[in-house]
């Protein structure tokens, strides 16, 4: 499984929700977390010609991986655009995107009492225009994310871990659907 933040700030509760995903996967489960910082922005100039070494990298990544963890805080009412141009480059051409067919879920951090609710939403949109099988259900929306989370980015309500893990396990057993 291959986690993407759709966050590049260096304290993300959203990059650290992936962090702790990393703590209590299932056994079985292998997570590799991806930066997004070195994509460039989306150039359809690049289509069916030599992508910038990033984007091949980023590509290359998904195409390897079983499925897809989405952690994105949510503003103005949506997803990230580093998140949304990332998706942009992984999904060209689509005739031969790594998205396609892939299973993938999604979840975030907020700072305040929506959870990243029109985020994930907004992301579930777009995934369904790469044609990629998204699990709808169990979802997770942590809410107060300064709450939460302690100095070292580690996730501390237990509540919350409790249903990470309840989450990350389903998503295990989503994956296994489709391979």
């Amino acid at each position: 499984m291959l986690g993407i933040s759709g966050s590049i700030r260096k304290k993300s509760y959203n990059t650290a929700l992936l962090h702790a995903v990393t703590k209590l996967k299932p056994e079985n489960m292998k997570v590799e977390i991806f930066g997004l910082e070195d994509i460039p922005f989306y150039n359809a100039d690049h289509d069916g010609g030599v992508l910038p070494e990033p984007v091949r990298i980023f590509k290359q990544k998904i195409a390897e991986v079983d499925s897809l963890l989405i952690a994105s805080p949510e503003y103005n009412y949506s997803f990230t655009g580093i998140l949304k141009n990332a998706i942009d480059w992984a999904s060209r051409p689509p005739s031969n995107s790594p998205l396609s067919k892939k299973p993938y879920a999604v979840m975030g951090v907020s700072g305040g009492i929506s959870g990243t609710m029109r985020s994930q939403s907004h992301f579930r949109q777009v995934a369904t225009a790469c044609n990629m099988y998204g699990m709808n259900n169990p979802g997770i929306y942590i809410t107060m994310g300064k709450n939460k989370f302690n100095e070292n980015g580690d996730l501390t309500d237990e509540p919350s871990i409790e249903h990470l893990r309840k989450f990350i396990t389903a998503f295990y057993e989503w994956t296994i659907k489709f391979l």
